[in-house]
Formats: structure tokens, C-alpha cells, sequence
């Protein structure tokens, strides 16, 4: 098996699947939003309860999973986690995050190949 494949376990592609599907469908409306010229924050704020409400608990998400991302790259090495939070801030939480859990897959099972002598 190539070096490559080897480390693209079923979990890791499923999180960059859904990266992919993340990256897609915000994006989708980012580009809708840009062309008929809305208000981004201001259409996030006030188009009623139940947007606001969902603005919330999704940026708190984030957060949380911004911190997430720092700590457990720290934690098991690997390096520029950095670049996964400010990447969400260019294109979306709902990319980075998936994204940042498969690359932590493969970091984790190329880990466990290189302490595996076969």
C-alpha cells in the first residue's frame, strides 16, 4: 500500500467528505449573498429569533472548536494548527473543523504506523 493511502483511513475520508460538503454549501450562499449585494452580519443578526438564535450557537461552536483545534494539535504534535482557525475565518467553520479532524486522523495513524515496525 502506498505511503500515501495508507494513512486515509475510512474516518479520516469521511471528515474530508464532510469538509468538502462544508466548504460547498456555505459557500453556495456566500457567493448568493455577495451577489445580491446583503448585508452578511447584518442579515445574521437581525432576520429574526430563530437566525440569531443559530448565529449564536454556532459561533460558540467554533470557539470551542477553535480551542479544540489549538489544544489537541499541541497535544499530539502537529504543527500549524493555527492556520485551521484563521482558514475558517476566509472560508468556514464547517470546512476547517472536518478538515482539521481528518488531518488529525491521519497524523494519529501515521503516528501509529511509525511505532508499528511491520
Amino acid at each position: 500500500m502506498s505511503e500515501l493511502r495508507r494513512h486515509w483511513t475510512p474516518t479520516a475520508v469521511l471528515f474530508l467528505v464532510l469538509a468538502l460538503a462544508g466548504l460547498a454549501g456555505t459557500w453556495t450562499f456566500n457567493a448568493l449573498a455577495i451577489v445580491q449585494m446583503r448585508d452578511f452580519l447584518g442579515d445574521l443578526v437581525s432576520s429574526g429569533p430563530a437566525v440569531s438564535s443559530i448565529t449564536v450557537d454556532l459561533l460558540v461552536v467554533a470557539v470551542a472548536g477553535s480551542v479544540f483545534i489549538i489544544v489537541e494539535a499541541r497535544r499530539i504534535g502537529m504543527r500549524f494548527a493555527w492556520i485551521y482557525v484563521v482558514l475558517s475565518g476566509l472560508t468556514a467553520f464547517a470546512f476547517t473543523f472536518p478538515l482539521f479532524l481528518a488531518m488529525r486522523q491521519r497524523h494519529l495513524t501515521a503516528r501509529i504506523h511509525s511505532a508499528d515496525p511491520a
